[in-house]
């Protein structure tokens, strides 16, 4: 697997403290985002990166370890990375372009035919959270707290929606990997990338953290507490988990979620091409 020594390791320690988490951003009020408020957390260490599939696949050689994807024998695709002649597969009612690919999994992220050998440094995805707090035991990690993980993210910036600043594209700059144009149709990749990028592809945060927004959603290790639902997830569903930081699709036009706050859910057992993780410790 090509292009992934330079980022497979590698952390900070963070002091921890008070910060403002949150925001007053009011377009998702089921997503529990509002208000912005006062949290502390204490000391703690996370990885730069996300976890990469040069990574996920040592995890994979030393244990044997099974992804719930694989064991399940599908996982979620987004339709634009499948080919016209692929056969019709159930789509997710309220976001078709989401479509059931059997035999998608972590090493063959579009299904059977395609695989991972060059992209060993873009971060793994087709893992779930039960996956993630397996491959974390084997490291000596954990997920983070979602106050650790938008702590981290924040990169010592208080109330700010980005880990730079106010602007998703200062001075027309593109510091993160999400969608432009006309989605779900037209992914222009104005940003230089179309899917996942390399988890070192973007200048770091403030604390020496890449890709934190856009790229792929970040698992952490907390519940999902709030009612009403979410774009990923119930909210009731006593398995749900807080995922952070918005993905390669987020579009202003129907998830503006490439923000610091931002939030949504996923399930315990739930893999798609747009999540990943990295570990705290």
């Amino acid at each position: 697997m090509s292009g992934a020594s330079s980022v497979q390791a590698g952390h900070v320690d963070l002091p921890g403290g008070e910060f403002l988490m949150g925001s007053d951003h009011g377009r998702y009020p089921l997503d529990g985002e509002s208000p912005a408020r006062t949290v502390t957390v204490a000391p703690f260490r996370i990885d730069r990166f996300a976890v990469t599939n040069e990574r996920f696949a040592r995890f994979v050689h030393d244990t044997g370890y099974v992804t719930d994807a694989e064991r399940l024998g599908w996982s979620f695709v987004f339709a634009g990375f499948l080919p016209e002649d692929h056969p019709p597969t159930r789509a997710v009612a309220n976001a078709p372009w989401w479509r059931v690919v059997p035999g998608a999994a972590w090493h063959a992220p579009a299904g059977p035919g395609t695989s991972v050998r060059d992209r060993g440094d873009h971060p793994v995805v087709h893992v779930s959270w039960q996956d993630a707090r397996a491959f974390a035991a084997w490291a000596g990690g954990r997920l983070p707290t979602e106050a650790e993980w938008e702590y981290a993210a924040r990169g010592g910036l208080a109330g700010q929606p980005f880990p730079w600043g106010d602007e998703l594209t200062p001075g027309g700059r593109h510091l993160c990997n999400v969608w432009q144009g006309d989605f779900p149709v037209l992914d222009t990749g104005e940003d230089g990338y179309r899917g996942t990028a390399p988890v070192d592809a973007y200048e770091p945060n403030g604390f020496g953290l890449h890709c934190v927004v856009g790229n792929v959603w970040e698992l952490t290790a907390d519940a999902w507490s709030l009612p009403g639902s979410s774009c990923c997830a119930p909210a009731t569903s006593p398995d749900a988990r807080v995922i952070k930081g918005g993905s390669y699709l987020c579009h202003a036009s129907y998830c503006e979620r490439y923000r610091v706050s931002a939030r949504t859910a996923t399930t315990v057992d739930s893999s798609t091409g747009h999540m990943g993780f990295r570990l705290a410790y």
